[in-house]
């Protein structure tokens, strides 16, 4: 990422101070300092952290090491969001963020695009970006946290894709166990489908927290105001 190299520059520090902070060896900063650098997680984290960034906000913009300007120009999906390409196979996406205190606010605001446009927004690193609308939504519980990779614990903010409502049936069959954010006019969820009862109109919705805490339920299709794919998590 030649934007390490900018951000070494405008803090005066050397690629020997970097590889300490983070606790690699200077062999291993000067490969990440590469163009198409593949950068483990854990350590794109404490680099994005010693920088006080965002690691979207790492991979925003991709660096011109000959006159140290940011190149890459952003466009604009149909949906008007901002996609900006920062890579090969990589696109940063911003997305309205609906954290926990605004939920209900966005529950009856759904069809209210002033409302909608008025959100913080919030960036992810994607490998895909489609022709659909997206949002982020924070998590509140830790139903669907099972302690393993892809659990969602509390606070975790998820990218959704919103999937059309004639969708609903196809998408959601075709991905048992996959997490889904449900709204509805009382409230969002984060949960897998696991059954549709088409004749009575409900879903069967899963916890993947084994807890007794956390049981299995139907809702009623009638209430699923909207529905959104989860293609991305972040973690607090």
């Amino acid at each position: 990422m030649f934007i390490l190299k900018q951000l070494r520059r405008k803090k005066s520090i050397s690629q020997t101070n970097l590889a300490e902070a983070i606790g690699v060896s200077l062999r291993t900063i000067q490969l990440y300092e590469r163009k198409g650098a593949n950068i483990p997680i854990k350590n794109l984290t404490k680099i994005a952290q010693y920088f006080e960034m965002s690691i979207a906000e790492l991979y925003m913009y991709e660096v011109n090491e000959t006159d140290g300007k940011y190149n890459g120009k952003p466009r604009f999906s149909s949906k008007g969001q901002q996609v900006q390409q920062v890579g090969l196979g990589k696109y940063q996406i911003s997305v309205p963020l609906i954290s926990g205190e605004q939920q209900r606010a966005y529950c009856k605001n759904l069809h209210n695009k002033d409302y909608i446009n008025g959100l913080s927004h919030i960036g992810f690193v994607i490998e895909e970006v489609q022709n659909s609308s997206y949002a982020a939504f924070e998590i509140t519980n830790n139903s669907m946290d099972n302690g393993k990779i892809g659990g969602i614990p509390n606070k975790a903010i998820v990218l959704g894709k919103l999937v059309p409502g004639k969708k609903f049936p196809t998408e959601w069959l075709s991905r048992p166990n996959h997490p889904w954010i449900l709204v509805t006019l009382e409230g969002i969820l984060c949960k897998s489908i696991i059954a549709y009862d088409k004749e009575g109109g409900k879903l069967k919705c899963h916890n993947l927290n084994p807890s007794p805490e956390y049981t299995d339920f139907e809702l009623n299709m009638e209430n699923l105001e909207q529905l959104f794919l989860v293609v991305r998590k972040q973690l607090n």
